[in-house]
């Protein structure tokens, strides 16, 4: 049995224009799946989340350059501004002995809308995924009606170490728990109780967080490596969440292998570790990726990061769904109300870590997906 939703029919190849055409769930022809700029930013920008009123949250990790903005809400017309206000926005690192890390976004790497009219924000809080701030790591609860934080769960030093960088996080279906990848030096996953802010960290080394022995990950073709020979070394990065609930998958950047795990194992805070081991699943192959979406009809979106592409996994089958030479390293990916796939080019390859010709600041995109919303 497949362990994915069988719902959605094989996707053709992707043609040279960047378009594919594809079948919805009943068999019927749907629209093809095409690409149309949402935002361009002048700077890196990685998240992205839709809520359900519509409204359109991104944020701007500080990697290469001291980002003026951490998390913005988009406007209409493409502009940004800071949210919830300037003052969450005011952190700089030049100032950072002045300024309470802990009351400020230091480096968010994702921000997420729940079902409940919240807005989470996740803060590794290390600046050029380099050392932590001390008192920075953080899941931050901002209410979208009234637009103010109401809850600050902050991450000591057992939940979030020094090489930790918090990446992407889901939400559990009653709102009690939150899953979040660690795609730090040593990769894990953690359980948050939200009403406690109590955080454990799981499958902490296990193989399954961590990158695959092997795997180089490529751009145009070729390997992507820093000037002193480093490559891509990102441990588990993407995570997507069943519709149902059930089950939690994630994979490494540097990695092929796409895993599982029941949620119900990972809410058990009693299981021991060996034994949460024991449950996880292997699913099958999705090659290199950073972001994972699953729809509600259980399609996985994958960003094929080496291909300038995005691929869907039906089943046990994974197929492109489009392929365009503006998606340079297809971050993360948000859905819409209306089943609407959002999806941000991050440029990751382009950065000067690995371009050092190149600004430190990048400008990047956000696009929709047409042809999704059904």
């Amino acid at each position: 049995m497949s362990l994915l939703k069988n719902t959605f029919a094989a996707i053709a190849g992707a043609c040279v224009c960047g378009i594919v055409s594809a079948e919805s769930p009943s068999g019927q022809p749907a629209a093809q799946a095409r690409l149309q700029q949402v935002a361009a930013f002048d700077h890196q920008v990685t998240g992205v989340t839709v809520a359900s009123d519509g409204r359109i949250f991104v944020n701007f990790p500080r990697w290469t350059e001291d980002a003026p903005v951490s998390v913005a809400e988009v406007a209409g017309d493409g502009s940004i501004r800071p949210y919830p206000d300037e003052k969450w926005n005011a952190w700089r690192n030049a100032k950072r002995d002045e300024m309470d890390a802990g009351q400020h976004f230091v480096c968010v790497q994702s921000v997420v809308a729940d079902d409940h009219g919240n807005l989470w924000v996740l803060d590794p809080a290390a600046p050029a995924q380099s050392t932590l701030v001390p008192g920075g790591p953080k899941l931050v609860k901002i209410d979208l009606a009234s637009n103010q934080v109401k809850q600050i769960i902050a991450f000591d030093q057992q939940a979030a170490p020094q090489g930790s960088y918090l990446n992407d996080v889901r939400f559990s279906a009653d709102g009690r728990l939150a899953y979040i990848t660690d795609s730090g030096a040593q990769g894990a996953l953690l359980v948050v109780d939200l009403a406690s802010g109590t955080a454990r960290r799981v499958l902490d080394g296990h193989p399954s967080t961590q990158p695959e022995k092997g795997v180089v990950i490529k751009a145009d073709g070729k390997p992507l490596r820093r000037p002193d020979g480093r490559g891509v070394e990102f441990s588990a990065d993407g995570i997507a969440l069943s519709p149902d609930g059930k089950y939690l998958y994630w994979q490494a950047i540097k990695g092929r292998t796409l895993y599982r795990i029941s949620t119900s194992a990972l809410a058990d805070a009693s299981l021991p570790e060996k034994d949460v081991a024991g449950k996880v699943e292997k699913v099958g192959e999705n090659g290199p990726a950073d972001g994972l979406l699953i729809d509600r009809h259980g399609r996985m979106y994958i960003s094929a990061v080496e291909d300038n592409a995005i691929k869907v996994r039906d089943g046990d089958k994974v197929s492109v769904l489009l392929q365009d030479s503006r998606l340079r390293w297809p971050d993360t990916f948000a859905l819409g109300p209306d089943g609407t796939v959002y999806v941000t080019s991050s440029r990751i390859m382009d950065m000067h870590w690995f371009k050092p010709e190149n600004p430190a600041s990048l400008k990047t995109t956000l696009f929709r997906i047409e042809g999704t919303s059904r």
